[in-house]
């Protein structure tokens, strides 16, 4: 059996989307194993990060597995910010295991992937209804009272639920006004 192919893909996940999941869907098609490394795990209680990371964990890994992907095809990683964006990825690689691909669509990730990757290969994902399926729209329904539930996983819909997510962000929102 040859060596197993294995990818990275960061996010934020404030909160886990179904575009998220069809991403990694995708990825998987292409990769044996896939590290999901969440990104800014010292941000929490804020409108744009309102979830701490492990909450985020927890709507990630409830969701795959509610998706059936098998738990050996993925590790989820909490990786904290740095304020050197030139040693970004050297920083990354200290938290993962060993990987080859960096999958992203984030300008600033792909460019310090390809300036400072070494091997790393840089590799864009599909968006999948770009336009519904983000973090700000799910946030700003959730704010404004509208249908959210559509655009995350039901584990995830379920997780905000529990952790008292929606009353999170309208409280944050009432008392840091309106920062989307």
């Amino acid at each position: 059996m040859g060596r197993l192919k294995r990818g990275l893909y960061i996010g934020r996940f404030q909160p886990f989307h179904n575009g998220h999941l069809e991403a990694i869907k995708y990825v998987l098609e292409n990769i044996d194993e896939l590290i999901i490394a969440i990104g800014s795990i010292q941000d929490s209680h804020e409108i744009k990060n309102p979830f701490t990371a492990g909450e985020r964990h927890y709507m990630i890994q409830s969701a795959l597995l509610e998706a059936e992907i098998p738990h050996d095809k993925f590790y989820i990683i909490s990786i904290p910010d740095i304020d050197r964006n030139a040693v970004w990825l050297a920083h990354v690689r200290t938290l993962c295991p060993p990987f080859e691909i960096v999958y992203s669509n984030n300008p600033l990730v792909a460019r310090l992937t390809k300036e400072y990757g070494e091997t790393a290969q840089l590799s864009t994902i599909p968006f999948f209804n770009r336009m519904q399926y983000t973090a700000t729209e799910v946030r700003r329904r959730i704010l404004e009272g509208e249908n959210w539930e559509d655009l995350v996983p039901p584990a995830v819909a379920n997780i905000i639920k529990e952790i008292n997510g929606i009353k999170r962000i309208r409280d944050i929102d009432a008392s840091e006004g309106d920062l989307f």
